[in-house]
């Protein structure tokens, strides 16, 4: 229940033996500068580009599984910021590449590589290369870029110092005098478990407080990842961050602005689900922190290899393919499993190219944890097929394309409960709630962090002012729209933009959780009315970063650039509110 890092590296001197062969090749880089024009040196570049590529990424994924496992190991961190630098520092001497590469123009690239099988794979980066040359700078511009490379990720390093590495368990005293510890690992689980809302609101005041007492210099980190983004944005000539952050992808921003529309003019049903909620649990009102509790009492628990099994069952009746997939992604040392001091919070599956990925969890043996591994395993098993199917240079999949892996495997898992549970009142209830929460969390709750970055990224580039206070109201108009909730009530809610990791490390990353919901949940519907279509979204897991993203939602039935999707998912939490009231009036009678 451990990784097995000796699966990248035997050793960190054999680590160490791998960096210095790279740091031998990026030598070579400068040596092809003002040469690509020639055929044999455009496919010895790009030859080395291959190599360079695969063992970098191996390289960096072993230092930060590594530091992710403790925090606090100064050595650790060093290797990662070791890796950053290097990066920042090949970002540098192949800066003359794009600029280079454009001016040679269209036709010759392509007739070069029809020239070449070992520039075939590059077909499809050359043509997004060629999609983003307004965005190119000359080669003086782009070196110049280069040198900030590491700074302008500095907010991202800055965040992760403050909420994991320098960050202590907290203890508080309950209403019945008893003491316990909240951690980052832990918090959400004892507002699950906490009966008393008083418990709860000591809880959840408790972990926030960090954020509160920080509350200026998580406003200052905030406002290095929104200029840096500034920044990037006017020195490409892009209109907007938006259009920077999905113009390179080739995203429709309509995509972006549909899915906020649809979430904004239907929160109605969370306001209900709220009402629903508040007078099952007896509350005067409805709070943040009451949105774990569940509806129905249940004490189930499921230790790890039960979670495994039940994932496992889930998928059985799909292709024998799609099995060992599965299970492979869940493979012993490819998993890290349980919470431990240090170990970065949340969870998630990294692959390298050509690799094997890693997934990490903080597993308490709660529902919601074996949701979030049969999550991770989509992941993975989307990183196995695309590593089986496409070269390096188009292996990595985008994360447009990636949620839809992960959350096809939630909607398998929930299907499975909900077809082999007992059939208790209770149970149903349970179930109900479980996917109820998956489209307000997934779909509503990820709209409205997208939302947030959208307004927040607007006032940076209108020169606006970034405080704590401007970043905080944001946050409270959101919430009182979307929930008609007054985050002011709250101990600390209004700092929730700090809490979220996304904001700062991946910019405009989040709304993709709710277009792949969206996608995942009509594919899935696909596959359930005729498993033969699991062949589908097979198609879509090889094709790796093979095509646009829009283009392979497509080719699996899906038109993101229109509501429909979104709305369907809207109808779903509708109806599945309508079967959540029955339930409950049923355990009434």
């Amino acid at each position: 229940m451990k990784w097995n890092l000796e699966h990248l590296y035997p050793s960190v001197d054999a680590w160490d033996q791998a960096y210095a062969s790279v740091e031998a090749m990026v030598q070579k880089i400068p040596e092809f500068q003002n040469k690509l024009h020639q055929f044999e040196s455009f496919e010895t570049y790009y030859t080395l580009q291959r190599e360079l590529s695969v063992e970098l990424h191996k390289l960096y994924q072993y230092a930060a599984l590594k530091s992710d496992l403790n925090k606090k190991d100064v050595e650790n961190a060093a290797r990662v910021q070791k890796m950053g630098a290097f990066v920042a520092k090949l970002s540098q001497v192949s800066a003359f590449e794009r600029p280079e590469v454009l001016a040679l123009g269209e036709k010759t690239v392509f007739d070069f590589i029809q020239r070449s099988d070992a520039l075939s794979e590059y077909a499809f980066p050359m043509r997004q290369l060629f999609h983003g040359k307004d965005h190119v700078l000359s080669p003086s511009e782009e070196g110049l870029l280069a040198n900030f490379s590491e700074l302008k990720d500095s907010g991202s390093s800055l965040y992760s110092s403050l909420t994991i590495a320098d960050r202590e368990p907290v203890e508080v005293t309950l209403k019945n005098g008893e003491t316990i510890t909240v951690t980052s690992g832990n918090y959400r689980s004892h507002l699950t478990d906490l009966k008393d809302p008083d418990d709860r609101e000591t809880v959840f005041e408790a972990f926030f407080r960090y954020y509160k007492d920080h509350k200026n210099a998580y406003a200052s980190i905030y406002k290095s990842v929104l200029d840096a983004d500034v920044a990037s944005m006017k020195s490409r000539h892009y209109t907007s961050s938006l259009e920077m952050y999905l113009h390179g992808k080739n995203i429709d921003p309509q995509v972006f602005h549909n899915i906020v529309e649809v979430a904004k003019e239907n929160t109605d049903l969370l306001k209900r689900y709220y009402a629903i909620r508040a007078k099952v649990l007896g509350l005067k009102k409805h709070r943040t922190f009451d949105r774990f509790v569940p509806l129905a009492e249940s004490t189930s628990k499921y230790t790890y290899e039960e979670a495994k099994d039940l994932f496992f069952k889930a998928v059985d009746h799909l292709s024998d393919d799609f099995k060992e997939k599965a299970k492979d992604a869940l493979k012993d040392g490819f998993v890290d499993v349980y919470e431990q001091p240090g170990k970065r919070t949340g969870a998630y599956s990294w692959s390298a190219i050509n690799e094997h990925p890693y997934i990490l969890l903080n597993y308490d043996e709660t529902l919601d944890s074996v949701f979030t591994l049969a999550h991770e395993a989509g992941h993975s098993m989307h990183s196995l097929y695309a590593a089986e199917t496409q070269p390096p240079a188009i292996q990595n999949y985008t994360i447009f394309v990636a949620e839809i892996a992960s959350t096809f495997n939630e909607h398998l898992l929930l299907d499975y409960f909900i077809q082999n549970n007992p059939g208790s009142v209770d149970d149903k209830i349970a179930l109900l709630q479980q996917s109820i929460d998956d489209i307000m969390g997934t779909f509503y709750r990820q709209v409205l962090f997208a939302a947030y970055e959208f307004e927040a990224h607007k006032k940076a580039e209108n020169g606006e002012a970034i405080t704590h206070e401007s970043l905080s109201q944001i946050m409270i108009d959101l919430y009182h729209h979307f929930y008609d909730i007054d985050l002011k009530e709250e101990p600390g809610s209004q700092y929730e933009w700090a809490y979220i990791p996304h904001l700062h490390h991946t910019p405009y990353y989040v709304y993709q959780y709710a277009t792949s919901f969206a996608a995942s949940l009509k594919l899935y519907a696909m596959v359930k009315d005729d498993p033969s279509q699991i062949a589908l979204h097979k198609k879509l897991l090889e094709s790796g970063g093979s095509d646009w993203p829009l283009n392979q939602t497509k080719a699996s039935g899906i038109d993101l650039t229109t509501k429909e999707p979104f709305l369907a998912v809207v109808k779903r939490l509708g109806t599945l509110l309508d079967e959540l009231e029955l339930a409950l009036q049923a355990k009434n009678h």
